[in-house]
């Protein structure tokens, strides 16, 4: 059969590619060696963030006398965590299968792998080899968690993510190697729920993309929470002869030994390129990812790019714009090439983070004239009869012109307030408009009109 659009990987760039790609017309399919909707739905975003509603109900009711609200010996079942978690997002992949049927996008099972003449060849489960030919081919073939030598992932005692979601049993202890979002993620959820949690971060602050006010902010509350937060570590081997794990853990004060029954390697993830017929094709790649232009166009006429496979942040809603602007440029739009310095990225802990833009540190080092606020929620009037008053807004503005440089948050909700200062910096709003923009009040979103009145001296809730 032959498509105006072949797109390999199902994820939120492939399955949200091919749809745009109907939309304007063109003739689509779709090939996924597992389930639609790829990693995000079934193993990553979704999944992880319905055990984290679990771990944050337990904790309102284990917080439920601050309320007024009785509501003694809670318990967790583990079991039922799990299981509420995998039915989430099985019903968001049957979601996407009707999105297809919706789009007239004709899915292929099966494991695809280019060749050269725009062809696709699809391995399918029965061992079938079938072939497929496209005018374009869009390879959306998403990453999986790193392997590195000294934390050899064995799926039961040294595991990955996606082991971490879905284990037997609750696990007594846990050494949590790396604490970007993932690894901050499950630490608070384990630790939540009752297993003592440790995280080892090479670098000198958990979160470390984050500002460094965010990382130290986000520290005390994990070590007020009972997380044990090791920095400027490393986890030099892990000993599983035993029942459990034997974790030898190099520190500032030498080397310790921690032991755990649960080690998760959180340590970043690599992209899916082996055997999908890069080589064959002639496509370039440089440092484990796809070398494409700023329309994911690689180096051979015909074929594409997108996601976590290619450079860039490697965020679900990063891979769904790159395959919109792609598929445009396809389709003979005109779409605009996406600006990676206004991507928003969230962590889903509690208190939860949320940035985008440049932090205080990145803004000074390109040479910006800086003005800065900070709003505590402490000061907000929504946050303390929620009961969840740790954290801040930081908003960072261009003293010249007031533009928005960046915001940092940390708190409660504060995923659901950055799209605002996105929004913000996309219109090239200035500081002094966005306090004059109306919040509403008590919300928590209050606190972005009162960081940047900060920044100039008009804070009135401090």
């Amino acid at each position: 059969m032959n498509y105006d659009l072949i797109v390999i990987g199902s994820g939120p760039g492939g399955y949200v590619a091919a749809i745009r790609a109907s939309q304007l017309g063109l003739k689509t399919a779709i090939v996924e060696k597992e389930n639609l909707g790829g990693i995000c739905l079934n193993w990553g975003c979704i999944p992880t963030k319905a055990l984290l509603k679990s771990a944050q109900v337990f904790e309102y009711l284990n917080h439920a006398a601050e309320f007024g609200v009785s509501c003694a010996d809670a318990k967790v079942d583990f079991a039922a965590v799990i299981k509420r978690s995998r039915d989430i997002a099985d019903g968001m992949s049957k979601g996407v299968q009707f999105l297809m049927k919706k789009n007239k996008i004709d899915v292929i099972t099966g494991f695809g792998k280019i060749k050269a003449g725009k062809k696709v060849e699809v391995n399918g489960p029965d061992g079938q080899v079938s072939i497929f030919e496209a005018k374009n081919i869009i390879l959306a073939l998403g990453a999986r968690s790193r392997q590195v030598p000294n934390l050899p992932q064995d799926g039961k005692k040294i595991i990955g993510y996606r082991e971490a979601m879905n284990l037997p049993k609750q696990p007594k202890s846990m050494v949590v190697v790396g604490s970007g979002a993932i690894g901050s993620e499950f630490a608070y959820f384990y630790a939540s729920l009752g297993s003592k949690v440790t995280v080892v971060e090479m670098l000198p602050a958990i979160v470390p993309v984050e500002d460094e006010e965010v990382s130290k902010q986000l520290e005390r509350s994990f070590k007020k929470m009972g997380i044990t937060v090791l920095t400027d570590a490393s986890v030099e081997s892990v000993d599983t002869k035993s029942a459990g794990c034997k974790v030898s853990i190099k520190t500032k004060k030498g080397v310790e030994v921690l032991e755990c029954d649960i080690v998760l390697s959180a340590i970043g993830i690599q992209a899916n390129l082996e055997g999908v017929g890069l080589e064959e094709v002639g496509i370039v790649t440089d440092k484990g990812k796809i070398m494409t232009n700023s329309f994911y166009q690689t180096n051979m006429p015909g074929y594409f790019a997108i996601g976590d496979c290619v450079a860039g942040q490697a965020l679900a809603h990063v891979a769904s714009a790159e395959g919109i602007i792609c598929v445009e440029k396809i389709a003979g739009k005109n779409p605009e090439p996406l600006d990676y310095n206004n991507i928003p990225g969230c962590t889903y802990c509690q208190p939860e983070i949320a940035s985008v833009g440049y932090t205080e540190k990145a803004a000074r080092e390109k040479g910006f004239e800086i003005k800065i606020g900070k709003f505590p929620f402490s000061a907000s009037g929504k946050a303390k009869t929620s009961g969840q008053s740790e954290g801040f807004v930081k908003l960072i503005f261009d003293a010249k012109y007031g533009e928005v440089l960046g915001a940092h948050m940390i708190g409660a909700n504060v995923t659901e307030m950055i799209a605002e200062i996105v929004a913000v910096r996309k219109l090239e709003t200035t500081g002094h408009e966005l306090i004059k923009t109306v919040h509403p009040h008590p919300t928590m979103s209050e606190a972005i009109m009162e960081a940047a009145a900060a920044a100039y001296g008009e804070v009135i809730h401090l």
